[in-house]
C-alpha cells in the first residue's frame, strides 16, 4: 500500500524515502500493456441510486439533511472532485430533492466540471460566509429543524459555524447514512476493485523477479509504481520493508538493502477509477530460513482462519478474535502483544485504502453482502523479521470471496 494510505507522509522517514526514490518514468516497462481499457466508470445512474439510498436512510434515521466536504464521500454521491482549503466547498444532501453544492464564486466552473448528478450550485463571495449559504438554503426548504447529519470527516469550523446559524438544529453523526451506503459495495464498485487488484498482482509479478541482492528498498518501490502505472493503475508509492525492518508493520528509517536469506515485505496498492487495492507479499531471496518458513506458514493459516470465520451475520470483531486465538495457541501474543499480531486483522476498503469498518476486536457490525476488507494477519518478531500476507475480500451471498488469491507458499509469492 502506498505511503499516503498508510499515513506515513507526515514522517521524516517517509519523506526521505520518497525523495530518494528513483523516477519511475525512467524505468523500462515497455513489455507491459494497459489492463484497464475495459473498465466501466461509475456514472450518473449509479450515483442517483446512491442518493436515493441515502435519502431512504435519512428518513429511517430522522435526518433532514447531510453535510459533506470534498473527499471520497462527496465524489461517491455527487462526482465532485475537489480539494479542501480554508475556502469551504461542500455538498448538502436533503431528505428529498436534489443536493446542493456550495463553493466560492470563482471556483464554480472548476467544481462544476466533475458534478455527476443534478444539483443546485450556490456560490459565496470572499466577504461572505459559506455556512450562511448552507443555512439559508436549509431554511428555504424548511429543513432547519430537527437533525442534520455531519459526515465524519467534516472539519469543526464548518459544523460549528452551521450550528451557530441554526440553533433549532441538532447536529448529529451522518454515519448511519454515509456508512450505510458506502460500506455495501455494488457490483459496479466490486468490478473496479477487482481490476485494481488484478493490476497490483500483475505489477508484483513483473517486479518480484527483477529484485536483486544489494537493491535498496526505494528502487524496488519505484519499480512497482512504474509497473502499476504502465498497467493502468494509479499509485503514488509502495511500502517496502527489508530484513529486520519487516518486524515493524510500517517499517524503519534505517538504510535497507536486499540480502540473500532475509525477508522482503512488499505492501502495494493502486486505484482504478477511484477504487483501491491493497496487497502484501513476503518472500526471501535465496534459501528460506526454517524459522521464516514456519512463520510464513502460520500467517497463511491465519488468513484461512479469517476466511473461515467471515460469515454473513458474524460481528466483524469475531474475525479478529478467531485469528488472535489461533496465534495464541501457536505461542504468539496474547492479544496485541509482540511477538505476534500487533494490529487488527483487517480494515475496510473501497474508495479509500482504509475505510470503515475494521476487522478488529470489539467491532460489533455484522458482516453483510457487499462489505470489503483486507485480510492481513501478520506476525512480527522485533529484532528479527516479520511476515505479512494481505489479500482483500468481499462478502457475497455465499460468504467471503478473495479479490486476489494468497500465495501457495513462500517460494511462490505471486
Amino acid at each position: 500500500m502506498n505511503f499516503t494510505r498508510r499515513t506515513l507522509l507526515g514522517s521524516a522517514v517517509a519523506l526521505g524515502a520518497l525523495a530518494a526514490m528513483p523516477a519511475f518514468a525512467d524505468i523500462d516497462t515497455s513489455g507491459l500493456t494497459k489492463m484497464t481499457g475495459d473498465i466501466v466508470p461509475i456514472g450518473r445512474e449509479e450515483r442517483m441510486r446512491r442518493l436515493a439510498r441515502a435519502q431512504e436512510l435519512m428518513r429511517k434515521n430522522g435526518l433532514s439533511a447531510v453535510v459533506i466536504e470534498p473527499g471520497s464521500s462527496l465524489i461517491y454521491f455527487t462526482g465532485v472532485r475537489w480539494h479542501r482549503s480554508e475556502r469551504l466547498t461542500a455538498g448538502v444532501i436533503p431528505v428529498s430533492g436534489e443536493p446542493l453544492i456550495v463553493t466560492p464564486f470563482f471556483e464554480r466552473p472548476s467544481v462544476q466540471e466533475t458534478l455527476g448528478v443534478p444539483a443546485e450550485i450556490r456560490v459565496w463571495q470572499e466577504d461572505e460566509s459559506p455556512t450562511a449559504v448552507i443555512a439559508n438554503w436549509l431554511k428555504e426548504r424548511r429543513l432547519d429543524r430537527g437533525q442534520v447529519g455531519i459526515e465524519e470527516t467534516v472539519r469543526f469550523f464548518a459544523s460549528d459555524g452551521l450550528g451557530k446559524l441554526l440553533p433549532a438544529v441538532r447536529l448529529v453523526s451522518a454515519n448511519p447514512v454515509v456508512r450505510g451506503c458506502r460500506m455495501h459495495k455494488t457490483p459496479a464498485e466490486i468490478a473496479l476493485m477487482q481490476k485494481a487488484n488484478d493490476v497490483t498482482i500483475a505489477a508484483l509479478r513483473w517486479t518480484v523477479p527483477r529484485i536483486r541482492e544489494g537493491m535498496p528498498r526505494d528502487e524496488i518501490a519505484a519499480m512497482i509504481v512504474a509497473a502499476t502505472q504502465a498497467l493502468g493503475g494509479q499509485a503514488d508509492g509502495a511500502l517496502v520493508l527489508l530484513g529486520e525492518a519487516a518486524a515493524y508493520p510500517h517499517g524503519s528509517g534505517k538504510p535497507q538493502i536486499v540480502r540473500e536469506g532475509e525477508v522482503v515485505l512488499m505492501d502495494c496498492g493502486c486505484t482504478v477509477d477511484g477504487y483501491a487495492s491493497d496487497i502484501s507479499r513476503t518472500f526471501v531471496p535465496g534459501k528460506v530460513p526454517a524459522d521464516v518458513r514456519r512463520v510464513f506458514e502460520t500467517v497463511a493459516e491465519g488468513q484461512r482462519v479469517a476466511m473461515r470465520t467471515a460469515r454473513l451475520g458474524t460481528p466483524c470483531g469475531q474475525v479478529d478474535d478467531a485469528v488472535r486465538a489461533f496465534y495464541e495457541r501457536e505461542g504468539y501474543g496474547p492479544g496485541y502483544k509482540l511477538p505476534g499480531l500487533s494490529h487488527r486483522t483487517g480494515h475496510g476498503i473501497g474508495m479509500d485504502g482504509h475505510e470503515p469498518v475494521n476487522l478488529v476486536h470489539g467491532e460489533t457490525t455484522p458482516l453483510e453482502v457487499g462489505m470489503c476488507f483486507s485480510n492481513e494477519p501478520g506476525l512480527y518478531l522485533p529484532g528479527k523479521f516479520g511476515v505479512r500476507l494481505e489479500d482483500c475480500f468481499h462478502m457475497t451471498p455465499a460468504g467471503p470471496k478473495f479479490f486476489s488469491e494468497p500465495p501457495a507458499s513462500i517460494d511462490t509469492p505471486v
